[in-house]
C-alpha cells in the first residue's frame, strides 16, 4: 500500500512538472529576488560583451569582481557552441556589456556585511549596457548569479538572448547565516569535491560552508602545532594539508562565502588519541577526551591559534553534542579528579565546555555550539554563543527567549542525509516559527542544511545535496511575504533551477521523489 501511495505521488509531481515544463521561459529565478519586474522585449549578448566600472569605488585589486564576471560569462555560455552571426544582430539590440558599480571599497568577507544588489537590463539604449549597483563586491556576485539565469540560449540565432527586458531586480537576503555542512571525517572528500559544492552553493545564494573537519572517525586536517593530530587520517592520502584548507578559504572567500570551521568537543574526537594516546581517557576507553588532562587544553587551544591563521570567519564550530561520559566516571584517575573537583560528570562536560570556550574567545572567536550545551547549562554560557538547533523544533524559541543568539538545522526537516526528507519539507521548514518578537526574530542569525556523510562520498554527495539544499536557500533568501505558501506554487520553478544545475555540471537530481531519487523513466529534465 505504501508503494503505491509513494507512485501516485511521484506521478502527481511529474504532472505538475509537466504543466510548467510548457511555460518554461516565464519567471525562472530561483532564490525569488525581493522585487523583479520584466517586460517584454529581447536583447542579445555581445559576443564581446564587457564589464565596465565606472564610477565604482572598488579598485578589485583582488580581482574578485574581474573573476566572477568572467564565471558569470563560462556560466551562460557553458550550456551550448555559440556559433550564431552577430552580424545579422541589429546593433539597436544587442546587449554590449554590464556596467557594475559597488560602493564600498573593502573586500573583507565577514557575518552580516550588506549583500544586497540593484540589477536592471534595459530595453533599448545607445549602447545597450545592463547595469549592477551593489554595497560591497559580495552583493555584486549575487547580481551576477541571477543576470546569469536571465541568459538563455536562442537556438535559432545560436546566440545568447536576454528575453523578456527591460528587467528591475531589487533584491536583498532575508537571513545573513545561510548554510550548508560538510563532513569530511565520515568520509574523505577531496579538494575538487569540495570547490563543485562551493560553486554551486554560490548559484543558490548559500553564504556560509559550515566546515565538520574531524570527529570520532578521522581526523585529515593538519595542525602544525601539533603535527601526529592528522595521523587520524582514515590513509596518508585521505589528508588536507595547512595550505589546502587555506585554499578552500579563499576559493569560498572568492564567491562570497565564509567558512565555518568545526572541531566538536569533547565528544566526536577519537581520533585525536590516534596520534596523542593522552587525550583517550584510557586505551579501552577512547571518548570523550580526557576533561583531567590539562594537555587536553593546551592541545585545543594549539589547534584554534592554527584555526586562526586560517579560518577568518567571525565564529568557529565547537560542537558539544552526544556526549556520553561515563568513561570518565569508568576511568579511575578521571573520577579520582572530579572528587578532587567535587564535580559530577554532568558538571564536568559544562566545564569542559566552557573553557574550550573561554580558548575560543581568547583567540577572537565567537561560538557556536550545538544545542544540547543550551539544554544543559543554558544560563552559564558565553553571551558571544550561537546555539545550533539540531535536535528539533522550539528550541530555538527557547535560545532567543534567553537572549542567546541561534542557527536553525532542525534534523526532521534540514538533515539532507535523511533521504526521505522531500524538497517540500525543507522549503516549508520556517527558521522563525512561534518567534513573533521582533527582537527575538534578531537574534535568529539564519539557518543550515546538513550533509552528514555517513553515507555519502565524492560519489554521490551532489545528487544528495541538490535540489532539496535550494529549496531552503530560498526560505533563507526570499522575503517572507514572496515565499509560495504552498510548495506546489514553486513545483516548476525548482525544477527549472534543478535542469539548470544539471547543465552547469552540478549532478542535482530529480525533484519527483526523496531525496537522491533516480529518475523514474525516460522523460525531460523539467519533468522529473
Amino acid at each position: 500500500m505504501g508503494k503505491i501511495v509513494w507512485v501516485l505521488l511521484v506521478l502527481l509531481v511529474q504532472l505538475l512538472l509537466a504543466i510548467d515544463a510548457l511555460t518554461v521561459d516565464r519567471l525562472n529565478i530561483w532564490p525569488m529576488p525581493k522585487s523583479v519586474s520584466y517586460g517584454h522585449g529581447n536583447l542579445y549578448m555581445s559576443k564581446d560583451f564587457e564589464l565596465n566600472t565606472q564610477g565604482t569605488k572598488y579598485n578589485d585589486g583582488s580581482g574578485i569582481l574581474k573573476d566572477g564576471f568572467s564565471r558569470f560569462l563560462d556560466l551562460v555560455r557553458v550550456a551550448h557552441v555559440e556559433d550564431g552571426n552577430f552580424s545579422k544582430i541589429d546593433t539597436s539590440v544587442l546587449l554590449q556589456g554590464l556596467h557594475v558599480v559597488v560602493l564600498s571599497a573593502s573586500d573583507e568577507l565577514q557575518y552580516g556585511i550588506d549583500e544586497s544588489y540593484k540589477l536592471s537590463v534595459p530595453a533599448s539604449g545607445k549602447p545597450v549596457y545592463a547595469h549592477l549597483e551593489a554595497q560591497t563586491v559580495y552583493g555584486a556576485l549575487h547580481g551576477l548569479q541571477t543576470f546569469s539565469q536571465l541568459c538563455h540560449f536562442n537556438f535559432t540565432t545560436r546566440i545568447i538572448e536576454v528575453p523578456m527586458v527591460p528587467w528591475t531586480v531589487i533584491d536583498q537576503p532575508r537571513f545573513s547565516f545561510r548554510g550548508l555542512l560538510i563532513d569530511t571525517s565520515r568520509h574523505y572528500l577531496p579538494l575538487p569535491v569540495i570547490k563543485n559544492v562551493i560553486d554551486s552553493m554560490a548559484y543558490a545564494k548559500l553564504n556560509v560552508l559550515h566546515w565538520h573537519i574531524v570527529d570520532t572517525q578521522s581526523f585529515p586536517l593538519e595542525i602544525p602545532s601539533y603535527p601526529k593530530l592528522w595521523d587520524g587520517a582514515y590513509s596518508v592520502s585521505e589528508r588536507y594539508t595547512f595550505a589546502d584548507a587555506a585554499e578552500i578559504v579563499s576559493y569560498a572567500q572568492r564567491r562570497g562565502i565564509n567558512v565555518l570551521g568545526e572541531i566538536d568537543v569533547p565528544g566526536h574526537a577519537l581520533s585525536w588519541g590516534i596520534g596523542y594516546p593522552s587525550l583517550w581517557p584510557s586505551k579501552d576507553c577512547q571518548e570523550p577526551l580526557d576533561v583531567s588532562n590539562e594537555f587536553t587544553f593546551k592541545l585545543i587551544d594549539g589547534i584554534l591559534s592554527d584555526f586562526s591563521k586560517v579560518f577568518k570567519f567571525r565564529f568557529v564550530h565547537l560542537g558539544g553534542d552526544e556526549v556520553n561520559t561515563s568513561c570518565w566516571t569508568e576511568t579511575p584517575h578521571i573520577r579520582k579528579w572530579l572528587t578532587k573537583h567535587h564535580m559530577n560528570e554532568s558538571q564536568a562536560y559544562q566545564y569542559f565546555v566552557l573553557r574550550a570556550q573561554n580558548i575560543a574567545l581568547s583567540h577572537g572567536y565567537e561560538i557556536v555550539n550545538w544545542e544540547e550545551t543550551f539544554n544543559n547549562f543554558g544560563n552559564k554560557l558565553s553571551r558571544k554563543t550561537v546555539v545550533h538547533n539540531w535536535l528539533g523544533g522550539g528550541v530555538a524559541q527557547q535560545v532567543v527567549a534567553a537572549g542567546l543568539r541561534c542557527i536553525v538545522s532542525n534534523q526532521d526537516k534540514w538533515y539532507l542525509d535523511h533521504l526521505d526528507t522531500t524538497w517540500q519539507q525543507f522549503y516549508m521548514n520556517e527558521p522563525l516559527t512561534n518567534i513573533t518578537n521582533p527582537n527575538q526574530q534578531k537574534l535568529v542569525l539564519g539557518g543550515e542544511v546538513c550533509m552528514w556523510g555517513e553515507h555519502i562520498d565524492g560519489s554521490d554527495i551532489e545528487q544528495t545535496i541538490w535540489p532539496r539544499a535550494a529549496a531552503a536557500a530560498e526560505r533563507l533568501w526570499t522575503p517572507y511575504d514572496n515565499l509560495a505558501k504552498d510548495p506546489r506554487q514553486v513545483t516548476g520553478r525548482l525544477a527549472h533551477f534543478r535542469c539548470l544545475l544539471n547543465q552547469r555540471g552540478i549532478a542535482a537530481a530529480p525533484l519527483a521523489g526523496p531525496g537522491r531519487v533516480a529518475p523514474v523513466e525516460p522523460g525531460s529534465c523539467y519533468t522529473q
